[in-house]
């Protein structure tokens, strides 16, 4: 526990700290520090500071921070990660009870020793359960709202909500969760079948991943969205990009719609990076790319950005 008596909400159990650097947890390496870090003890300690906070506060949620780029000025208010209270995983019946602070990964293998498939895609996606029901997170051939049955949320006011599969509105990188909400658990639907042949599938996404994907490169996912009818990366390919350079910010030659850090490129860096594909794939396909990865925070001190 940490006790600042700056700090608006009192009677917090979990970690709080101020002026919090958040580049050293995101998978860019990047970004300014958070006003405040708040890491919850618990659904209590979440719920606490949700009723308690200024309505004024700006919030913002972050996982594993593996498809994000937190701009080089911090982020305002408080940023709220969820950890060890919220990172469970039980099995009941055909179903996965899961916390949102889960790993992916870690999901599919309990997944494979219940002997329960269909969850294996979440072990090429890098990231924790909450953002992936947010963003209905999907690879190879799969995704949340294949699995799906419910998500427990609690509001911005601090309402525990359980929302149904029909509920959260899913699209492609999309789903309809309330403003403000935070996800705090899911349950996800298995198939039985042998546990063996699920660890195999599960080796193979994962050689499939680390032979096309610059994973052990800092970046931070894929970059931008799959428009209908293309693929990202081809798009990019075609533009001419692979490879394309500003500063320490780089398109990964081994995979174009990645975006790499390659030791000292800053947020701003990487953002303009993504830019510059952007008008190049539009400049040669007449295609908008949509980011996929979320960009949050200041641009630079005292400039806040959308």
């Amino acid at each position: 526990m940490t006790v600042n008596s700056d700090f608006p909400v009192t009677g917090l159990r979990g970690r709080l700290t101020p002026n919090a650097p958040l580049g050293p947890r995101a998978w860019f390496r990047v970004g300014g520090p958070a006003d405040w870090l708040f890491v919850p003890e618990d659904r209590d300690d979440l719920t606490l500071f949700l009723r308690g906070k200024p309505a004024t506060m700006p919030v913002t949620i972050l996982g594993a921070c593996s498809n994000v780029i937190i701009r080089d000025g911090g982020i305002a208010g408080t940023v709220i990660r969820l950890a060890r209270g919220f990172a469970d995983i039980d099995v009941q019946g055909d179903s996965l009870i899961v916390g949102a602070a889960a790993l992916d990964i870690t999901v599919a293998e309990y997944a494979a020793a219940a002997g329960l498939a269909g969850l294996e895609f979440l072990a090429g996606i890098p990231g924790s359960i909450g953002g992936a029901v947010r963003m209905n997170a999907g690879a190879y051939g799969s995704d949340i709202n294949a699995v799906l049955e419910w998500a427990d949320i609690l509001t911005a006011e601090g309402e525990l909500l359980r929302l149904s599969h029909d509920d959260l509105g899913f699209a492609y990188r999309h789903s309809e969760l309330p403003e403000g909400s935070v996800v705090i658990r899911a349950s996800l639907r298995g198939t039985p079948d042998n546990a063996d042949a699920i660890r195999s599938r599960i080796a193979d996404i994962r050689a499939s991943r680390e032979a096309s994907q610059p994973v052990r490169a800092r970046t931070g996912g894929s970059t931008f969205r799959n428009p209908a009818g293309h693929k990202a990366w081809q798009l990019i390919d075609d533009a001419g990009c692979r490879g394309l350079q500003i500063g320490d910010a780089q398109v990964s030659e081994k995979h174009c719609n990645f975006l790499l850090n390659l030791g000292q490129a800053s947020s701003a860096d990487l953002e303009t990076l993504g830019e510059a594909v952007r008008e190049k794939v539009l400049a040669q396909s007449g295609v908008d790319l949509h980011w996929e990865i979320k960009r949050i925070g200041r641009q630079s001190e005292g400039e806040q950005t959308v």
